[in-house]
């Protein structure tokens, strides 16, 4: 069974950086691909980051390139999102999610187990 926890989120500053963490409480984290999105307000979720079983392999949305950097550690049963020079158009809910395969994916509909969610706020 999977159950992820999201934390590190908060309320910083644009120009900030805020590192989450998404920890699961089972015994199968390194069986799963691992990824990121976020839902702003009256938006879609759209993908931020992913990362494969071994964290060998990572994919990134374009905006996010450069400023984001997604990691895990599967020692620690936790996969990470390091945030650099937020934007206020970053402020979102961000979820992590699993997908039961090696590879990883940037299309949500591919991810079977979701996170409950973290509150990121970028003020400008």
């Amino acid at each position: 069974q999977v159950h992820l926890v999201e934390s590190g989120g908060g309320l910083v500053q644009s120009g900030g950086s805020l590192r989450l963490s998404c920890a699961d409480s089972g015994r199968t984290f390194r069986s799963y691909a691992m990824g990121w999105f976020r839902q702003a307000p009256g938006k879609e979720r759209e993908f931020v980051a992913a990362i494969n079983r071994n964290g060998a392999i990572t994919y990134y949305a374009e905006s996010m390139k450069g400023r984001f950097s997604i990691s895990r550690d599967n020692g620690k049963n936790t996969v990470y999102l390091q945030m650099n020079s937020l934007k206020p158009e970053d402020t979102a809910v961000y979820y992590c999610a699993a997908r039961t395969a090696t590879g990883a994916s940037s299309s949500y509909a591919d991810y079977d187990y979701w996170g409950q969610g973290t509150q990121v706020t970028v003020s400008s």
